[in-house]
């Protein structure tokens, strides 16, 4: 039996890995979840998995959820609130495996923190190693942490990986990774159409279902970028050995490259709880509750490169992976910003990677050695996101 702490429970990875859970109740055991404020989602599952802790990061919320459990099932519940009980609950020394899937630079510390502890890390927040790079895979090493990828396309690349591979390290005899993106929903539309794109449209995904702002990142194909950055990081490649390549249908999330010539694919429906499975179980395998895929009904599989003046923000990134330093951070935070005001209907969409692009020009690439660092260059990042925007 093993211990999981679930950072981001309420979310869409934080859901599908409790249903996961709840398929495998002789191998895993919830010990805490934590939400950022949707106390009712948190609530419910509280009430079904019984966990020993639940953290609710905002104080006005963990009032309210500590007066809504009262006179429950699970009314002796410990009860946490702060940013700093993402940490607590994410090194628990009971706890084996933590499920990072809080978005944004929001989970940065708690996985960092989990990373420090040895624990198993499955990562779905991908801007904790865009952000931190080098200093969490050495921290990773250091404690001797397993990191395991939730992204699917981080994790199909891990399956097709030889035997025994380990993330960070190389893999002297695969020269490329094609990592696969489905184009989002915007893939067709007339360049000179995209001005008017509304937020409902953008969030409207044609293949996943997920969050408002990966919904977005995914229509900007930042979520590309990030994930190219972080792919380099996983497994120890250059950006000139990782190449992005539309796939609309998502049946292929990602493929390997070796030297005889052979190209390994992992496929499957696009749905996410394939991926936390395989993490979950690893390196066993076990049932994820995902039908198995009518390859019948697939009938065809399209391939395009991506077009990187329909989507800028893949250029940004992979311009800010190439200068290294902080400009990873600075990408992620001026975009964490700019898709903030797009949702909130302050800038249109194609604002979004004007913005970060003008942010990432107030900056040089300077050395990433510290965590204070790296968080001080997001909050000047974000600051000049803002300036960038009003100036609009």
């Amino acid at each position: 039996m093993k211990n999981i702490t679930i950072l981001g429970a309420t979310g869409s990875i934080g859901v599908s890995t409790l249903d996961v859970v709840k398929r495998h109740a002789d191998k895993y055991q919830v010990t805490a979840l934590t939400a950022n404020s949707n106390i009712d989602v948190l609530f419910e599952q509280c009430l079904e998995f019984k966990p020993e802790y639940a953290v609710v990061v905002k104080a006005d919320k963990a009032e309210e959820f500590k007066a809504k459990i009262a006179g429950t099932a699970i009314s002796n519940m410990t009860v946490l609130s702060g940013a700093d009980a993402l940490i607590t609950v994410a090194t628990l020394e009971q706890v084996d495996s933590v499920m990072a899937a809080i978005v944004g630079a929001a989970g940065l510390l708690s996985a960092l923190a989990a990373a420090k502890a040895g624990k198993t890390i499955l990562l779905a927040n991908k801007e904790s190693l865009v952000m931190s790079g080098d200093i969490f895979m050495q921290a990773v090493t250091d404690a001797g942490a397993v990191l395991l990828p939730i992204d699917s396309e981080h994790n199909a690349i891990f399956q097709c990986m030889p035997a025994n591979y380990t993330a960070g390290h190389d893999a002297p005899t695969a020269r490329r990774i094609l990592l696969t993106a489905s184009g989002g929903p915007f893939r067709t539309t007339p360049i000179d159409q995209l001005d008017d794109v509304t937020v409902d449209q953008a969030v409207a995904h044609p293949k996943w279902s997920m969050g408002r702002k990966i919904s977005v990142d995914s229509a900007t194909m930042m979520n590309k970028g990030l994930e190219l950055i972080e792919a380099c990081l996983l497994f120890n490649m250059t950006p000139e050995q990782i190449q992005v390549v539309i796939h609309p249908q998502s049946i292929i999330h990602s493929m390997v490259d070796y030297v005889d010539g052979s190209v390994l694919a992992q496929m499957g429906n696009p749905d996410m709880r394939i991926p936390i499975a395989h993490a979950m179980a690893w390196p066993e395998r076990f049932d994820s509750g995902v039908a198995p895929l009518d390859i019948f009904g697939v009938q065809q599989m399209d391939f395009e490169p991506a077009d990187l003046q329909r989507f800028p923000c893949l250029r940004l990134a992979m311009e800010a992976i190439s200068a290294g330093g902080i400009m990873p951070t600075v990408l992620n935070a001026a975009n964490e910003i700019a898709v903030e005001a797009f949702l909130n209907e302050q800038i249109r969409f194609t604002d979004i990677p004007v913005v970060i692009e003008q942010s990432m020009a107030k900056f040089s690439a300077t050395q990433a050695d510290t965590i204070e660092h790296i968080l001080d260059a997001d909050q000047q990042a974000r600051e000049q996101a803002h300036q960038a925007i009003k100036a609009l």
